[in-house]
Parts: structure tokens; sequence; C-alpha cells
């Protein structure tokens, strides 16, 4: 996989977590294939491309958007916590993006370094834990540290981020893999590197 790292004098760095620094997003397709189709009256296999377009979006929010594109009457929380059930139970297949998280633990020797992930906080840190990356990260931010409705695409995670590293916005250098998360991070005024979220 090849970074294109954009010239600038940079102070912090944020990460996307699923698809960028963690390779989950086909465990994530798999736990809502599963729980749509086993509990939840999807009478299909769930359409791939429809989900990888809404990366980094707030889980429950995915499951309203999912409802409607298919016409299902969902109760977004109780998919949620299906989904997220049938998550955890993969996390030992989880698989690090290594040229990201190089670039990542390089960066974090000189520069505060952050998480803004569209999951929720019970899934993300022990997805974060079992990839190794505990300790690289300490600054974690969720769609909870903000008001609702504003995730990814809206800016403020990102510029939640940058207060948290003590960074300015227009200094801080964004690693994404989706179009929600990239949209964030320009409205944000911030450099985005695109990572390829369907790593082989």
């Amino acid at each position: 996989m090849q970074l294109n790292i954009p010239e600038g004098d940079f102070a912090g760095y944020i990460f996307d977590l699923d698809g960028t620094l963690i390779n989950t997003m086909p465990l994530h397709y798999r736990a809502w294939d599963r729980a749509l189709r086993e509990e939840h009256g999807l009478k299909e296999t769930l359409n791939e491309d429809l989900f990888y377009s809404l990366g980094g979006v707030p889980t429950v929010r995915v499951a309203e958007l999912i409802g409607k594109h298919y016409g299902l009457m969902l109760d977004p929380l109780a998919v949620e916590h299906t989904k997220e059930r049938m998550f955890l139970e993969m996390l030992d297949r989880i698989e690090r993006i290594e040229p990201v998280v190089a670039f990542a633990r390089k960066a974090a020797l000189t520069h505060p370094v952050s998480i803004a992930t569209g999951g929720m906080p019970e899934i993300a840190v022990p997805a974060i834990e079992a990839a190794g990356l505990g300790d690289l990260f300490k600054i974690i931010v969720t769609p909870r540290d903000v008001a609702p409705g504003r995730g990814k695409p809206a800016p403020d995670m990102f510029l939640l981020a940058a207060e948290k590293m003590g960074v300015p916005p227009e200094k801080c250098l964004v690693f994404e893999d989706a179009e929600p998360g990239v949209l964030a991070a320009l409205a944000a005024g911030m450099q985005v590197v695109r990572v390829p979220s369907r790593v082989i």
C-alpha cells in the first residue's frame, strides 16, 4: 500500500480506526449481514457497496439508512446491539493495516496522535486493544463525545481530536478510508490521506 503524504508542516495526526488503522471492515460487514439476516428480517445478502459507502457513519445511523434502503421497519438500537455483539465475537481476527500503523508509530515519537472513529467506545476500545494499539493512542474520540447527529461527515469529531491534542485544525493531517470521514476532515480545515478501505 502506497500512502500519499502531502507536503506540510503538520503538528498532529488524526487517524480513523476501521479500514484505516485496522482491517476490520470485512468483519463489520459480516457482522452487519449476519445481524440483519438472522435477527432483523433482511431477506437477501447485504449489499457490500452500500455498506462501504457508509464507512465512518455512527452505527445507529447506519441501521437507519440500511433500513430505509431495504424498506425494513428496524429498531436501530436493537440492530446496533445485535451487530456489535456479533462483531465482538470476531475480535481475534483483527489485523493491523501495517503501513498506516508504522506511520502512526513513527509520528508519535515527535507529535501527538489521536483516533477519531465512527465506532462507539465499547466497540472501538476493545478493537484497538485487540490490535495491540492501546499503548499508541491515548486520545480516542467517538460519536459519544460530540452532540447527537454530529458524527462524520460533520467536522466535530476531528475538531475535538485536534483540541485534545492541542493542535490547530489546519496543522492536523487526517488518515481516512471512507468518504464521510474525508468530508468531515475537509470541513474541519484539515488535509487528508486517503487509505484504501478494501485491503486485500
